[in-house]
């Protein structure tokens, strides 16, 4: 079971359906929307701000959200996949968006609604990415604009393989779990 922990008298909720890996790590203040993933080895440090994740969001292997002290928030929207091993540190990510593997998101960075954020990208404090664009490098430029139908198809579909991978482990909880004989 997830290690799910309250701080500074906040206690994470978490919505209906979701997936917590074993050893993902919830705390503080955080918000959790309805049927999300959170993958292996995950930590949502709430306890200095706040994070609110919305709904058919999944944050992959790895990666780590955290805020500053009074000063910045963690907002995500619907449909997002944050890939793995990737930081968000204090900024707001829309609907539909994706950040790839090893990016760094900064605070108060905005991500718009269908962009797309390159593996191993540093998104730079105060960085605005508009919707539907495509940001990559060290620190991250605009590259192109993606074209919002396929951006949000790609989300959407992202998004529903990582509920169908999440059910995977709870049938196989179900199939290894000894205590489920007893019953």
């Amino acid at each position: 079971m997830a290690l799910i922990r309250s701080v500074r008298g906040f206690t994470p909720e978490i919505g209906k359906h979701c997936f917590l890996a074993e050893n993902a790590t919830i705390v503080g203040d955080v918000v959790i929307g309805d049927e999300c993933s959170i993958w292996f080895n995950t930590v949502l440090r709430g306890d200095v701000n706040s994070i609110r994740v919305g709904d058919r969001v999944n944050i992959q292997d790895g990666s780590v959200l955290h805020t500053l002290y009074q000063k910045s928030t963690i907002e995500i929207g619907n449909d997002v996949s944050i890939g793995h091993n990737v930081v968000i540190h204090g900024a707001k990510i829309h609907d539909y968006a994706l950040i790839g593997m090893g990016a760094v998101v900064m605070d108060d960075a905005v991500v718009g609604e269908g962009a797309l954020v390159a593996a191993g990208s540093v998104v730079l404090s105060r960085t605005q990415i508009g919707p539907h664009e495509m940001w990559a490098g060290s620190p991250a430029k605009f590259i192109k604009m993606v074209e919002p139908e396929k951006a949000k198809e790609m989300n959407v579909k992202i998004a529903k393989n990582y509920l169908m991978y999440s059910k995977w482990y709870e049938q196989d909880a179900e199939e290894t779990d000894p205590s489920a004989d007893i019953l």
